[in-house]
């Protein structure tokens, strides 16, 4: 791969770790890079964690961006964590085959957070040898981050998070009635920005319920589905133009839906990539000992907005919220709902953070809070980050929550320049 030394490394881990020796294990795969010309230097190491749930880490295709950045001091892992990628990967397929919603439940929950830090932390002993390593945890990374500084601190050596300081008493329902009216402003920025689209996209939704269209793999788009696929990148740099431009060709020949726009609208809304980010956001990670079930808070706040309605116009797009309804009309989330449910209902969620210890944390910790932020509050993170110690923000409102590649690798140098400032990671 131009520019890059590649390593590959697969390790056996517990399904549950919580009793390591009673049951079957998984797969967990880690892919680690260095410089071409740095191979076989002795270089601190950098343990990147992905977003989501459900994202797999990313396939570099050379040494650019922010992963270059991270090259010029580090070796740099990306784990897929548990789930995903080539560790493991949880798929329809593997929901399909469970006999039970209760089963598959109790299977879905294994993939949490906590379980990745206890994977991250054998992967950190078994092929390096127990050293520390700095994190780096871009969203739904910072959710991990947070649960090993408050689980295995002595692992690392600092941590670097982007757009994902979570608040620490999770509250589903509170979370979504702050994102609403993040959703709403974002809309009508967009609305601003392109009046036109305006009409396009009524003439779509009028067509979408008025008839059965169906998409490449046989679902039937419906309006619900494409006020997902609309404003699923709304918090990104470019999301609203990459929005006008889908938009731009919807319409091919006798006024139908074009194949284009249909594929477009698929590849966001199928989850064939990443069926956990649906399956886990909401009852497995806005969750703890002190949360209660969630029941669907989601659906409970869309009822509170009617200029979300389907029938709304302007038709407004809902954004990164996942819905019953995915479950029932997405063909690759269908056999994961049984399992859904039952974790929406359930309110025995063990403690997430450890509230003392990150009161006294001594690990070095940055972290850049993007100050439009669509998907993490940016008002919570700050109130987390005055409740974890040795932890320094920088708020900034030149970037939106996908800043470290849209940035090219500038939102990285300023954490490190921030790390360095404070004396570097510990030894």
């Amino acid at each position: 791969m131009p520019g890059l030394h590649v390593t590959d490394h697969e390790v056996a881990v517990p399904l549950d770790w919580s009793a390591p020796d009673d049951g079957p294990s998984i797969t967990l795969f880690a892919r680690e890079l260095t410089a071409a010309h740095r191979s076989h230097e002795d270089l601190p190491l950098v343990l990147f964690l992905q977003g989501g749930p459900g994202g797999a880490s990313p396939r570099p295709v050379d040494a650019s961006s922010w992963i270059g950045v991270l090259l010029e001091r580090h070796r740099v892992v990306l784990l897929d964590q548990r789930g995903t990628g080539r560790s493991s990967r949880v798929d329809a397929a593997r929901m399909a085959g469970f006999g039970s919603a209760e089963e598959g439940a109790d299977f879905l929950a294994r993939f949490r957070a906590d379980s990745i830090v206890r994977d991250a932390e054998h992967l950190r002993k078994t092929v390096y040898g127990g050293r520390r390593w700095t994190t780096f945890g871009q969203s739904y990374g910072g959710w991990i981050t947070l649960e090993y500084l408050s689980a295995a601190p002595e692992g690392l050596a600092a941590s670097m998070i982007t757009g994902g300081l979570p608040s620490l008493h999770p509250d589903a329902a509170d979370l979504y009635r702050r994102t609403y009216p993040r959703a709403l402003a974002k809309n009508r920025r967009f609305e601003q920005r392109y009046p036109g689209d305006a009409a396009v996209i009524a003439r779509i939704a009028d067509l979408l319920a008025a008839e059965d269209v169906r998409l490449p793999d046989g679902d039937r788009l419906t309006v619900r589905r494409l006020q997902f696929a609309g404003g699923a990148r709304f918090g990104m740099q470019h999301g609203f133009e990459e929005l006008h431009w889908l938009l731009d060709t919807a319409f091919g020949s006798g006024g139908r839906l074009s194949d284009a726009f249909l594929e477009a609208v698929q590849t966001a809304t199928s989850f064939a990539e990443n069926p956990l980010w649906a399956a886990l956001q909401e009852a497995a990670e806005y969750t703890d000992d002190t949360s209660g079930a969630t029941r669907w808070a989601v659906r409970t706040e869309h009822e509170r907005h009617p200029e979300f309605a389907e029938t709304a116009r302007p038709l407004r797009f809902t954004g990164e919220m996942f819905y019953p309804w995915m479950f029932e009309e997405i063909r690759l989330l269908r056999p994961f709902g049984p399992a859904v449910h039952v974790l929406q209902e359930r309110a025995d969620w063990p403690a997430r953070y450890d509230h003392a210890r990150l009161a006294a944390n001594e690990v070095p910790v940055v972290a850049a809070v993007y100050f439009d932020d669509l998907y993490v509050d940016a008002d919570l993170q700050l109130q987390t980050a005055g409740e974890i110690a040795n932890l320094t923000t920088w708020v900034t409102d030149e970037w939106e929550h996908d800043g470290i590649r849209a940035s090219g690798g500038e939102v990285v140098r300023h954490l490190q320049r921030m790390l360095d400032d404070r004396g570097g990671p510990r030894r």
